[in-house]
């Protein structure tokens, strides 16, 4: 190990591993290194917010991972995007700022400690944000991320709040103030009509300071154990010899949820018997690592328009909407597409808490939007927002560059799908109200075909997809099964932490960007306070 030595080693450059960067950098006595397995955020296409239109199939930005075929989804594999490049996935993600429930994090809090309760996360989201409308009881001016209500919205997504309006939701312009359930538009994660992505909001204001480096192209393959303590990282860049990263006091996972939970497995911490199978010697045995995966899954209820005012746009009049872009920082451009939603409590709720999410397109959206369509549409997304079914990932192989197995287990619980099925009614009946009257064309899914509860059943196994909100493979709690503690230290290990949404025992009532944010913002003080004693040798 003759490289230099950090004090602290981050692996990934995602949402999270970007505020880690910042903030432990921030205290000049710390020299801190973070790997990135993509590269840098210089596509245009992640700066403009339309432009993530044109990310969802980059595999130069994106890992493009697929599922094990899916049981209850027909057999189906289902395409997995996440962000391979400075900011992870809140470089290619539709920048919808929510949180979840007060509720969720009581949730937590029974789970993992009362550290992780509403009251104790609160200032967390506080000190990240920079809320455009202002400081509130809610919000907090001056942080790093800015949140903005959208510069342009498309005439559909006011008509998709009336029409909700019409079918009894009430309206509310702010999903993340005293009350979730409702109507309204998003705010978004955005900063002058640009993409305000971990990486833009937190590393690049970082990159000055001369004890902070940023390695991009390095993909993490395991890390080295010296008695039991976290003493570094191995990686690879490109087909490069593998290299060594030493870590004085902490290695600092930030991979993801699939990311993490892999690099634990191939560094010999997880299931006794999956590692033993692979020839992979077992550091830890920490049986949960992988486990309790869980995800937002999602259909998408679309309709044609009689009218041309969606973003079912032709070549030039994408042209068009560039241009103006570059000109303005005004117009389509500007859109995260996903402009209005809702949260919505539905008969199957079981406690106080919305059960559904809506996300409004005004486009038609089929494949993740892989799939052009013809003529102009809008789409109604709807999630069963706390899913009962629990998958897992496990290796390939012990080869970091083989993709994990992901068994996502869609349907397992037949709970999600009375929910599931809940929203696409709901979508159904707003898109019916007399709002959209004017612009209502025919159904294309479910279709108007079908009318019974089974025959919409069949179209949502064949056509459900994620809505890109994995959690949970390196969950936190307070057993003595659970992957890391309170304070996210990994079980069985020293020097060895994971902050990212690989943690989070429950799946939030939202989008998950800011909530992954505000862990890696608590862990960060969680880290420095440690950082006041000398590191252990």
């Amino acid at each position: 190990m003759n490289q230099p030595a950090y004090d602290y080693v981050i692996v990934g450059a995602g949402s999270a591993g970007c505020v880690l960067a910042n903030r432990l950098s921030a205290r000049s006595g710390l020299k801190v290194l973070l790997l990135e397995a993509g590269g840098p955020d210089v596509s245009p296409f992640i700066h403009m917010p339309a432009g993530l239109a044109r990310l969802v199939g980059n595999h130069k930005i994106n890992w493009g991972y697929y599922t094990e075929p899916q049981v209850q989804l027909g057999g189906r594999t289902l395409y997995w995007p996440r962000g391979r490049v400075l900011g992870g996935s809140s470089s290619i993600n539709a920048m919808c700022y929510t949180r979840g429930h007060h509720l969720d994090y009581e949730e937590w809090a029974a789970l993992a400690g009362p550290e992780w309760n509403y009251a104790a996360v609160l200032p967390y989201f506080l000190r990240a944000e920079n809320q455009a409308r202002g400081a509130s009881k809610y919000h907090g001016v001056g942080g790093p991320l800015c949140v903005e209500d959208l510069k342009y919205r498309n005439p559909l997504s006011d008509v998709f709040v009336d029409a909700a309006a019409e079918c009894g939701l009430m309206r509310n312009s702010d999903f993340n103030g005293p009350a979730q359930e409702g109507v309204g538009f998003y705010q978004v994660t955005q900063r002058n009509g640009r993409r305000c992505s971990a990486a833009a909001a937190y590393l690049k204001p970082a990159l000055r300071r001369p004890n902070l480096e940023v390695r991009t192209h390095c993909l993490a393959t395991r890390v080295v154990f010296s008695a039991g303590r976290a003493v570094a990282v191995e990686y690879r860049r490109g087909s490069g010899h593998p290299q060594l990263a030493r870590a004085e006091r902490e290695v600092l996972l930030a991979a993801g949820t699939l990311g993490s939970a892999q690099l634990l497995l191939l560094s010999g911490i997880g299931p006794p018997d999956q590692l033993r199978g692979l020839g992979i010697p077992i550091t830890a045995e920490v049986a949960e690592v992988g486990r309790n995966l869980h995800d937002h899954l999602d259909f998408c209820t679309l309709y044609k328009s009689t009218r041309p005012i969606t973003y079912d746009f032709s070549r030039w009049q994408e042209l068009a909407v560039g241009l103006r872009y570059l000109l303005t920082h005004n117009g389509p451009g500007v859109s995260n597409i996903a402009e209005a939603g809702a949260f919505v409590q539905t008969v199957r709720a079981p406690d106080a808490r919305p059960d559904v999410q809506l996300h409004f397109v005004p486009a038609q959206l089929d494949d993740h939007g892989r799939k052009r369509l013809e003529g102009h549409g809008f789409t109604i997304h709807a999630c069963a927002l706390r899913p009962y079914s629990r998958g897992r990932i496990e290796l390939r192989s012990a080869n970091a560059e083989d993709a994990p197995r992901i068994h996502a287990d869609y349907l397992s619980d037949a709970r999600d799908l009375d929910v599931l099925l809940e929203g696409v009614e709901l979508s159904r009946a707003i898109a019916r109200a007399a709002a959209f009257g004017p612009y209502r064309g025919r159904e294309v899914f479910p279709g108007e075909a079908a009318t019974t509860r089974g025959e919409v059943e069949q179209v949502v196994r064949r056509k459900a997809e994620t809505i890109y909100h994995p959690v949970g493979t390196c969950r936190m709690g307070s057993d003595s099964a659970a992957v890391v503690d309170v304070e996210l230290r990994v079980r069985g290990t020293e020097g060895l932490r994971v902050a990212d949404a690989s943690v989070m025992p429950r799946l939030i009532g939202g989008n998950t960007n800011a909530p992954t944010i505000m862990i890696a913002e608590k862990a960060a003080d969680c880290i420095l306070r440690a950082a006041s004693a000398p590191p252990a040798r």
